[in-house]
């Protein structure tokens, strides 16, 4: 017989009561942080590089129009189109949206309402300047173009 005796098996479990608790710490976490997509793009977008970029400060008073070709074009064509929300529309409709994205804000805000235009890298400069035309017809003159982050910085 020998002289040194097995220890018996001691348990080695880890505590998993608190593990629900954390789960469900963590999935609230997520529902109360998570922002949802607004609006779907259904346009094709390989945005041009920019040379100095400016963040905007409140991104609530800024509205998206992108410019184009469709995704689907078996549906839509090859032509470059506008979108704004989920809709297409026609360059004259870009008034009317400007007014109703308007409406939608503060009376202290409407003045400062910005134009943030999304523009493929192939899209005609003639659909562009319609745009900017309308956008001069509605009064807003405040208007950015978006461009990808991952650019060097001066």
């Amino acid at each position: 017989m020998s002289k040194f005796r097995k220890k018996s098996a001691t348990k080695t479990e880890i505590p998993t009561s608190a593990l629900p608790d954390i789960i469900f710490m963590l999935l609230f976490f997520f529902m109360v942080t998570t922002v949802m997509r607004e609006s779907e793009i259904k346009v094709e977008q390989d945005l041009p590089k920019a040379t100095q970029l400016k963040k905007l400060e409140k991104k609530s008073l800024v509205s998206y129009i992108y410019v184009g070709k469709p995704r689907e074009t078996h549906r839509f064509g090859e032509e470059p189109r506008i979108q704004v929300n989920d809709v297409f529309i026609t360059s004259p409709e870009i008034v009317q949206y400007v007014e109703q994205e308007r409406s939608k804000l503060d009376e202290n805000d409407q003045n400062k309402l910005t134009m943030s235009m999304k523009v493929d890298d192939e899209a005609k400069m003639g659909l562009i300047t319609d745009v900017q035309e309308e956008l001069k017809r509605a009064n807003a003159l405040k208007v950015m173009y978006s461009t990808p982050q991952d650019i060097e910085r001066d």
